[in-house]
């Protein structure tokens, strides 16, 4: 079973009809017991930082997500998923992220002449031992939306980078943990492919 953890921020619902694609249906939950016997997590989420981790928090879930982690569930981050996966965020000063990973996440600024935020097709230069990216050559496309990055402590987590303005990391992989800053849901093939990856870790 795949869960897909409910904490009302948002694109449950892609994320959702992709894996039913796959024919990998879901079980979109916030339900504890739910949560820690699925084979596989999926934290998506678009929206603020502070307020993420609010709503976890309320829900309980900060605990389970980290109980997750530590079991070796696979886990997958989603965007604002990913940014929650480590430490602090420039976006809520002050606030403590999961910290399953070292990081912290960075706004792009505004001085190098592009829009933010980030937003549309970008090409991704992988590492060749990456399992989420199996079968998948780097230059291939996927679809952002941020207006923040990952500043990862670690390079030997990252696991793809893309450029905008700088070189950022795209996807992390660290034992049982991955994560994306892009929607592989809205990624067409490419991100079917890579969600499909993840199904199929084992």
């Amino acid at each position: 079973m795949i869960a897909i953890i409910d904490y009302d921020a948002g694109n449950l619902k892609s994320v959702e009809k992709a894996l039913v694609s796959l024919g990998e249906p879901p079980v979109i939950s916030r339900d504890k017991e739910i949560l820690l016997s699925a084979d596989k997590v999926i934290l998506p989420g678009v929206g603020a930082f502070g307020e993420a981790m609010e709503k976890l928090h309320q829900y309980g879930l900060v605990e389970v997500i980290q109980k997750v982690a530590e079991k070796g569930t696979p886990l997958l981050g989603i965007c604002l998923g990913l940014q929650l996966f480590f430490e602090s965020s420039q976006e809520s000063e002050g606030v403590k992220g999961l910290g399953l990973l070292p990081g912290k996440i960075i706004r792009f600024p505004e001085t190098l002449g592009l829009k933010v935020p980030h937003m549309g097709w970008n090409s991704l230069n992988i590492k060749p031992e990456a399992k989420l990216f199996k079968g998948i050559n780097s230059g291939e496309y996927v679809y952002f939306v941020h207006s923040y990055y990952l500043e990862a402590e670690r390079q030997s987590d990252v696991a793809a980078t893309a450029e905008y303005g700088l070189t950022f990391g795209a996807s992390v992989e660290r034992g049982n943990v991955f994560a994306c800053q892009f929607h592989p849901e809205k990624s067409s093939d490419t991100g079917l492919k890579i969600l499909k990856n993840f199904i199929e870790l084992t």
